[in-house]
């Protein structure tokens, strides 16, 4: 039988080589932001439960809610929902053919970031 010298080559490019690109990670985060508004209307929804049941149940959610947790989850809500929106324009944009060279993919996720920070701090200032 004849010796077979075996090539040590590594299966899945390592993380010391593969660099994350902007357009995976604004993948990633409309997903992971779809799932974290889940978060915030749980909360909203006990709230509102807790109102409709009696005034003491709704003196512990309403607790919950002022808390800096609560104002945090709904903080991070009013981002999410902003990056979340602008990420389905932007894969709606995609959707119709446009938009789909890397350069462009970049800018448009870029967008996505900046622009759901800015609008972000402008519901807040506004609300």
């Amino acid at each position: 039988m004849a010796d077979v010298k075996r090539v040590e080559r590594p299966l899945s490019p390592h993380l010391q080589i593969y660099r994350p690109q902007l357009t995976s990670l604004t993948s990633i985060l409309t997903r992971i932001t779809g799932n974290a508004l889940i978060v915030g209307v749980i909360l909203a929804a006990w709230w509102l439960l807790a109102a409709a049941t009696s005034p003491e149940y709704f003196e512990v959610a309403n607790a919950v809610v002022t808390s800096w947790f609560g104002k945090l989850v709904f903080f991070g809500s009013i981002w999410a929902v902003w990056y979340h929106y602008l990420a389905g324009l932007r894969h709606l944009y995609f959707d119709a053919g446009k938009g789909l060279e890397i350069a462009t993919a970049e800018k448009l996720g870029l967008a996505c970031i900046i622009g759901s920070v800015v609008l972000t701090i402008v519901t807040v200032i506004l609300v």
